[in-house]
């Protein structure tokens, strides 16, 4: 099963008050493993970046003036997504905004992305298994102890690995999040190896017991062992 976990950042909001897609990132998995294959792409909106956005992605007007326009992306990617399951958090938000642009391309216009993927809203998963709390992506991830340290600001492809990364959590099963591969594209662009999080995350430290401890928890073995007319496996 192919899958491609996806996040967009925007200029605002509401796609219908003429917001607009700055970025897109997308990671694939296929059979619950990340291939390492990615799609990560920024786009000029032709219009400037609402405020409170800016504070959420830090992404500028002026970082953007020199990116492809929407219509200059589009087939790659679709073609990245097309035929496979996407995964995003608070898929409505994403999907209209996609649906919005493709719409803006008029004659050349793909239709709904429905038309080429199934969607998995993970918001709505999230709020089925853990009724009344909060379920945005920086609570999951301290939920499900994702690391997300790294997430000063919101970015899309980042958030689509650490969502990739929750996901696979909440949905149980084995979890391997080893990389499959790290071909890159004849391009040399979009299908590089992604980067993962534990590259650069410092490595955990590890507390031994000390000779006090040590000495207590062989007393309490001690007490199973005669509680159970010495039966536990582990003597």
């Amino acid at each position: 099963m192919r899958q491609v976990v996806l996040d967009t950042e925007t200029t605002g909001l509401e796609h219908s008050q003429g917001h607009r897609i700055i970025e897109i990132g997308c990671v694939e998995l296929v059979g619950r493993k990340l291939t390492g294959r990615h799609y990560h792409q920024y786009i000029n909106p032709e219009r400037q970046v609402d405020a409170g956005a800016m504070e959420v992605h830090g992404i500028t007007d002026e970082f953007l003036t020199n990116k492809p326009l929407f219509s200059e992306i589009s087939n790659d990617f679709l073609e990245f997504v097309k035929d496979a399951e996407l995964v995003i958090h608070n898929a409505p938000f994403d999907v209209g905004f996609i649906n919005s642009e493709f719409k803006r391309l008029q004659a050349a216009s793909p239709g709904d992305i429905s038309n080429y993927c199934g969607v998995i809203d993970t918001l709505t998963m999230a709020r089925q298994k853990h009724p009344g709390q909060r379920n945005n992506l920086d609570a999951l991830c301290q939920r499900y102890a994702v690391d997300n340290s790294q997430r000063d600001l919101h970015g899309a492809l980042l958030d689509a690995e650490i969502l990739a990364d929750v996901y696979l959590l909440m949905t149980g099963g084995q979890v391997n999040l080893l990389l499959a591969g790290e071909e890159s594209a004849e391009d040399g662009s979009k299908r590089d190896a992604v980067r993962r999080l534990s590259d650069v995350r410092p490595s955990l430290r590890v507390v031994k017991a000390d000779p006090e401890e040590l000495e207590l928890h062989e007393e309490r073995l001690k007490e199973i062992d005669k509680s159970s007319d010495g039966t536990t496996l582990w003597r």
